[in-house]
């Protein structure tokens, strides 16, 4: 696996590439990488001939009072695992390479409608920071696959609807979340918790297991998410958000919905989970 710093030398590879007609899929990361993350891997690798991952802490998508500083780095962990996972080159810029200008006077771009709710409307600027980011790095790769993990189910939904409307030529590729044995989805963000406040978190995903078949026999379903926050916040958590939604637009649901996903968010200490449950109707 090589390890690429510059961009005149990530094009250059990856010109190689296409000169021999080769197939190419590209995982973006800020790295701290865990089974999810090589979950993705696994997947590119079985997609495409050669597989391009990005560690990258952008910083274009932390809120003012988002400590970025703070943000784990395991850079040689992280080589070693990709390795391991058959990554055939990691693209490792700084934010000099990224932003050369500044964040300040980078050109961005953003997603209506779908970004605006739920992670949008408690980290403003934060899906901006993500798209103008991806967009770039796309770019750079101009890949043919790209894949993302569904436990950030909202930014999913908003790098495939980027994709359509600016007519990129990127199938994206979609891959089941990681969880551990308690049903935690896997987080880099779960290294903030301590032995309680492990125990604790897998209230989330258990409420959205009780949401799910609760809303087969009731269309209440805004009250029903009252009531998972609720049960969230007396297991010892601080509810940020829980709705039900319609799968892709992701508005709120209505009764004539089939194809549904409950999006959730909540403070566990110092950590802000987010999971989801995706659910069809009959």
């Amino acid at each position: 696996m090589q390890t690429i710093e510059q961009i005149s030398n990530l094009r250059g590879e990856i010109n190689l590439w296409r000169q021999q007609g080769l197939k190419i899929a590209f995982v973006p990361t800020m790295g701290n990488l865990h089974k999810g993350h090589i979950a993705l891997v696994e997947k590119a690798k079985l997609a495409a001939d050669k597989v391009v991952a990005s560690i990258f802490v952008n910083p274009m998508q932390f809120g003012a009072n988002e400590d970025i500083g703070n943000y784990p780095r395991t850079m040689a962990a992280d080589q070693e695992k990709l390795l391991t996972a058959g990554c055939d080159l990691l693209f490792t810029p700084t934010p000099a390479i990224i932003y050369p200008k500044g964040l300040d006077q980078q050109s961005y771009v953003e997603v209506p409608n779908v970004s605006q709710h739920y992670c949008g409307e408690s980290r403003p600027g934060h899906f901006r920071g993500v798209t103008t980011v991806v967009c770039k790095l796309f770019n750079l790769v101009q890949p043919d696959i790209a894949c993302f993990g569904l436990k950030d189910y909202q930014q999913v939904q908003v790098i495939q609807t980027m994709v359509e409307d600016l007519s990129m030529p990127i199938e994206i590729i979609a891959v089941e979340t990681v969880r551990e044995a308690s049903g935690l989805a896997l987080s880099s963000r779960n290294n903030y918790l301590n032995k309680e406040e492990k125990n604790i978190a897998p209230a989330l995903s258990q409420n959205l297991k009780w949401l799910a078949q609760a809303i087969r026999g009731n269309d209440d379903f805004v009250g029903l998410a009252q009531k998972a926050a609720s049960n969230i916040n007396m297991a010892g958590m601080k509810t940020d958000y829980i709705h039900i939604c319609h799968a892709r637009t992701l508005q709120p649901a209505n009764k004539d919905d089939k194809k549904l996903v409950i999006l959730a968010a909540a403070h566990c200490g110092k950590a802000r989970l987010i999971d989801n449950l995706q659910v069809t109707l009959a």
